[in-house]
C-alpha cells in the first residue's frame, strides 16, 4: 500500500494508491457538494496537512463486494446500484472495477444518492462524482479506479445508490453475481434522474462497483469477511440486509468493545480457498478483495466447505496450508486474522464420512492451533445438540448447509467484537 497526498483546487485530501494483482487503484480529488437530504451538509475543506487540534482522520471501507466475471458488457447501458453502508463518515469515494475486462471501459456519468424506495432516490440527494476532476473516466483492463471524495456526511446504515453509465461497455464485464439486493438498469443515460421512471430493469447483481469508502476518525477500523455463499448471504432475505456480515455490522455500530465499524463482505458463492472455479480462489483474490481496501484492521476468514465437499481429494493438511498462507500474508500486511470454524452440512447431497472427517480435523486446527489471532466458533453456533454433524433445524434454510436469517444472526452473535481489535 502506498499513500500519496495531492492538493487540488486549494484543498488537501489524503489519497491511497493501492496496488494488487489484477487491479490498480487510481487516486482522485475532491468532488461536487452534496445536498443535505442525501449525504448531509458538506463541511468546509481547509488547506494544510491538518487543522490544528483536530483529531486525526483516515479512509475506511464502508461497503465492499468481491469482483467477478458477470457476463458481457452492453454499450449505452446504465446501472442503478443499491448498497448498504456500515461505518459512517464523510467524503465518500467509490471504486469502479474492470478487473475481469479484456479492454478499457469508459464511465461518462457516475452519480451517488440515497434510496427512497426501489429505483427512486431521495429528492435532492443525487450528486455527480468526478475522477481527477473530470466527469468521465476510462478504466484499463484489469484495473480499478477510485472517484474523487464527495464532500458531505454519509451515515452508517444508509442505502446508498450509485448510478453508472458506460457508452462503450463490451466484452467481459466485472461485477458481483449474487447481491441478495435488487438493483436496476436502463438503456441510455438516466443517471442524473432521481425518479424511477426510466429504471424498469431489475437485477440481483452489482456491476462495476466493488467498494465504497468514507473518511472518519483514525480510531475507526474495518473488518473484511472473506468467504463463500454463506458469507455472500445465499438464502437470507433479499433486500433486507440479513447476511451474517450485515448483522455483524449492526452489532459493531453499537458496541463499546471495539472501534471496528466498517464491514466489507467479500464472499463469493461457490468459492474455494485453494482452487479457482466459482470466482478466483481466496488465495488468489486476497490482495485485491481484502488487503487493498483502506482502513482494514482485521481479516475474517470463513471458508473451506466448498473445498471439502467437492470431493477433489483436498485433505485437511491442504486446507490448513491454505489457511496458513492467508494468515501469513495478512500478518505481513499488518492485519489481524480471525478464523471461523466450518459449519455442519450433513444432509447436503455431497456430505459423506470422509468429508466430515476433514471438516473435524480442520476445525480442530482452527480452534486449537493458535495460528489465528482469534476464533469464532460458527460450527458450535449452528450445529444441532442432537446430531452435531447437522445444522440445528431452527437455523437451517432447508438445504442443510446454508443458514436462514436466524442462522445468519446466530453466526454474527458468535463473533466477539473485542476479538476484531487484536492487531
Amino acid at each position: 500500500m502506498r499513500a500519496r497526498t495531492a492538493a487540488l483546487g486549494g484543498a488537501l485530501a489524503l489519497l491511497c494508491a493501492l496496488m494488487a494483482p489484477g487491479g490498480q487503484a487510481v487516486a482522485a480529488s475532491a468532488g461536487a457538494p452534496v445536498a443535505e437530504a442525501a449525504l448531509a451538509e458538506a463541511a468546509p475543506v481547509t488547506a494544510g496537512a491538518a487543522v490544528a487540534g483536530a483529531p486525526a482522520r483516515h479512509e475506511v471501507v464502508t461497503w465492499g463486494a468481491s469482483a467477478q466475471h458477470v457476463g458481457t458488457g452492453v454499450a449505452d447501458r446504465a446501472f442503478r446500484l443499491v448498497v448498504r453502508t456500515s461505518a459512517g463518515g464523510d467524503n465518500l469515494r467509490v471504486r469502479l472495477s474492470n478487473a475481469f475486462g479484456d479492454r478499457p471501459v469508459t464511465f461518462d456519468q457516475v452519480w451517488a444518492g440515497r434510496q427512497k424506495t426501489g429505483a427512486e432516490l431521495v429528492r435532492g440527494s443525487n450528486r455527480p462524482l468526478t475522477f481527477d476532476g473530470a466527469r468521465s473516466v476510462t478504466v484499463p483492463a484489469g484495473e480499478w479506479v477510485y472517484s474523487d471524495p464527495l464532500p458531505g456526511k454519509l451515515p452508517a446504515g444508509t442505502n446508498l445508490v450509485v448510478s453508472v453509465h458506460s457508452p462503450d461497455a463490451a466484452g467481459p464485464m466485472t461485477g458481483h453475481g449474487m447481491a441478495m439486493q435488487t438493483s436496476y438498469y436502463t438503456e441510455g443515460d438516466h443517471t442524473a434522474e432521481e425518479s424511477a421512471t426510466h429504471w424498469a430493469g431489475r437485477t440481483g447483481s452489482w456491476f462495476y462497483l466493488d467498494a465504497v469508502t468514507v473518511r472518519t476518525s483514525s480510531s475507526i477500523g474495518a473488518v473484511v469477511t472473506l468467504g463463500d455463499s454463506i458469507t455472500d448471504g445465499w438464502q437470507s432475505s433479499t433486500d433486507l440486509n440479513r447476511r451474517w456480515p450485515d448483522y455483524l455490522a449492526r452489532r459493531l455500530s453499537t458496541s463499546t468493545a471495539t472501534t471496528v465499524e466498517g464491514v466489507a463482505n467479500e464472499g463469493i458463492s461457490g468459492n474455494k480457498v485453494l482452487a479457482d472455479g466459482a470466482g478466483v480462489s481466496a488465495l488468489n483474490r486476497l490482495d485485491r478483495d481484502v488487503l487493498s481496501h483502506p482502513g482494514v484492521r482485521t481479516v475474517f476468514l470463513f471458508q473451506g466447505i466448498n473445498d471439502i465437499k467437492a470431493h477433489t481429494g483436498v485433505t485437511a493438511d491442504d486446507l490448513i496450508a491454505g489457511y496458513r498462507e492467508i494468515i501469513d500474508r495478512a500478518h505481513a500486511a499488518g492485519k489481524c486474522v480471525v478464523g471461523a470454524t466450518v459449519g455442519p452440512y450433513k444432509g447436503w447431497y455431497e456430505w459423506d464420512e470422509a468429508g466430515e472427517a476433514v471438516r473435524q480435523e480442520v476445525n480442530a486446527f482452527i480452534r486449537t492451533s493458535g495460528a489465528f489471532d482469534a476464533v469464532a466458533d460458527f460450527d458450535r453456533a449452528l450445529r444441532s445438540p442432537y446430531d452435531q454433524q447437522r445444522m440445528l433445524p431452527f437455523l437451517d434454510n432447508g438445504d442443510h448447509v446454508h443458514p436462514n436469517d436466524k442462522g445468519m444472526q446466530a453466526m454474527a452473535d458468535a463473533v466477539d467484537p473485542a476479538s476484531l481489535d487484536c492487531a
